[in-house]
């Protein structure tokens, strides 16, 4: 059998030094390795725990991790996981699917199909990003892979109404808004990671799926996988956000990121394991039909001679 795990990367998987959340005293933090440099400087972590236990994950067989996550493919190639290297990797919040990290076209093509024929276009949205943004707490904008927007802004200083109005209006159109730290997102509707997922499930036969993640974008993969986890931090903590096959995590900062990791391995662990078994009961009953089969035939032999 295979075991998809799916996971966003920032603010679940990996942590930026904002991000941590070491509340805890100096001396008992946890030792952390750094897994992105940007521009010369260490910019991502995760727990030596954390990297442990995903470096033991991916060098089971039996799963496929996925790195899944609203970054570009330029973002997303500065990250250096421990473990096997991923196969699959879902970048551009599902617009970009990688394989050995090569863009998939067919699936570039495809999604774009959709965006064309469901979604007001890009540059109106980005226009109106532009717009409608103050420059008193305005700090970049950026338009990502061609697919949708962001801007980096000064968290504190933008209005709630503004937030709330971007919102309807994106709404009206097809586009979702999402505000994650000093980022507010604007991503056409049906871009989304689940969808992707499900591609990389149907390739790779996966029979049963885990994900992660902390931020409205996150909530559809969350919501397609057998099982999923939220830390205790972000969009979906702060909003109380949850599902039936959802488990949302007391523990936030990079100790959340921890935890997610040590449930993928546990819950993949038990699949493989219960999976086993039905393969062993099933070779088991076949056996045994068999040989009575075969007991059949013979008594059937002995009486016709």
């Amino acid at each position: 059998m295979t075991v998809l795990v799916a996971s966003d990367l920032d603010r679940t998987l990996i942590y930026s030094t904002a991000a941590l959340g070491l509340t805890m005293p100096d001396p008992v933090a946890p030792r952390l390795l750094c897994v992105e440099v940007h521009e010369s400087k260490p910019l991502s972590y995760m727990t030596e725990t954390a990297a442990k236990l995903l470096a033991e994950l991916t060098a089971d067989p039996a799963v496929v991790f996925v790195p899944t996550t609203t970054r570009t493919r330029k973002q997303y190639q500065r990250i250096r996981f421990p473990g096997r290297p991923a196969k699959y990797a879902i970048c551009a919040n599902g617009g970009q699917l990688l394989v050995d990290g090569v863009p998939d076209r067919d699936w570039r093509r495809r999604v774009t199909a959709r965006l064309a024929a469901e979604c007001a276009p890009l540059e109106e949205v980005h226009g109106h990003l532009l717009a409608t943004a103050d420059p008193e707490w305005l700090r970049k904008a950026r338009v990502a892979e061609d697919l949708f927007a962001y801007l980096v802004v000064e968290r504190a200083l933008v209005p709630q109404e503004w937030i709330k109005a971007l919102t309807e209006w994106a709404e009206a159109r097809g586009w979702t808004v999402s505000l994650q730290g000093r980022k507010i997102y604007a991503v056409p509707r049906p871009l989304t990671k689940s969808a992707a997922m499900r591609e990389v499930a149907r390739r790779t036969g996966a029979t049963t799926t885990l994900a992660a993640g902390d931020s409205l974008l996150d909530a559809d993969l969350l919501l397609a996988a057998d099982a999923a986890w939220r830390p205790g931090h972000g969009e979906l903590a702060d909003a109380g956000w949850t599902a039936p096959t959802v488990t949302p995590l007391a523990t936030a900062g990079v100790l959340a990121g921890e935890e997610i990791v040590r449930a993928f391995g546990r819950t993949a662990a038990r699949e493989v394991a219960q999976e086993s078994a039905r393969e062993a009961a099933r070779e088991s009953v076949e056996a045994a039909q068999s040989a009575e089969t075969a007991r059949t035939a013979g008594e059937i032999g002995t009486l016709g001679s």
